[in-house]
């Protein structure tokens, strides 16, 4: 477990590491190539690089995190993979019920294995559930999430690689976008983005999140994505959605 610089949480917690491509999005997955790094220097946990594993050890750490902390779960994988066993999904949800104190984030492309997992389960109040939306191809995968009954549902649109036109806002909570990082970043334009947030504007309880530009500024320059820094027509939009009981 460590802090992270994700500007929506605090820290990550990766019970299982290790994916596998599913759509446009993955195409230049920042976990894949941190992977490799963590595998070449021959950090604990990263011997088989991006495989999908399961790392035991890891299970029981947020136990011992005392202080109220919003943890993104498996920022290095997907808890939703296909190889992950429900039984051990069992065993983290079951860490996440004993630690009401936390919040737990989790994002996930696999929709239709979440779906299935909470089918006959029910969702911990302190877990926020999330589905990447890329492009116009994966908005399929809010139709699942809106029909789970979480405290938050979510929507990653990062890297957003298109216009993404209508989106169905109706039980999401909260909408974070984003720009693509790294050498090889597809750029993303601002027209893209203010279609988003008007959208999430007529919802009165969707909160709107603009994580970043990318590599990739709004000018359509690329640089060091910190030179890009977080502004949208010349504001930072850092909304967090309202915890909401709609059930």
């Amino acid at each position: 477990m460590k802090q992270t610089k994700i500007e929506w949480t605090e820290q990550t917690w990766n019970p299982s590491v290790g994916c596998n491509k599913v759509s446009a999005g993955c195409a230049n997955c920042y976990a894949e190539a941190m992977a490799r790094r963590l595998k070449a220097m021959g950090t604990k946990g990263y011997e088989n690089g991006f495989e999908f594993t399961l790392i035991h050890e890891r299970l029981e750490q947020p136990l011992n995190v005392k202080k109220p902390t919003k943890f993104f779960v498996n920022s290095m994988s997907d808890l939703f993979h296909e190889k992950m066993p429900f039984s051990y999904l069992d065993a983290i949800f079951d860490v996440i019920e004993r630690t009401p104190r936390h919040t737990y984030q989790i994002l996930t492309k696999r929709e239709k294995i979440m779906s299935a997992y909470f089918e006959n389960r029910n969702v911990p109040q302190n877990v926020w559930l999330g589905v990447s939306v890329e492009n116009s191809a994966s908005k399929h995968r809010i139709d699942y999430l809106r029909n789970i009954n979480a405290t938050i549902r979510f929507l990653s649109i990062e890297p957003l690689l298109e216009d993404v036109g209508y989106l169905n806002l109706e039980n999401i909570h909260w909408v974070i976008v984003g720009g693509e990082s790294g050498v090889k970043a597809r750029p993303m334009e601002s027209d893209w983005v203010l279609n988003i947030k008007e959208q999430c504007e007529k919802y009165d309880n969707v909160a709107f999140f603009f994580k970043q530009w990318g590599a990739w500024g709004s000018d359509g320059v690329k640089r060091n994505k910190k030179d890009n820094g977080r502004e949208l027509d010349g504001k930072i939009y850092d909304e967090n959605p309202e915890l909401i009981e709609e059930y």
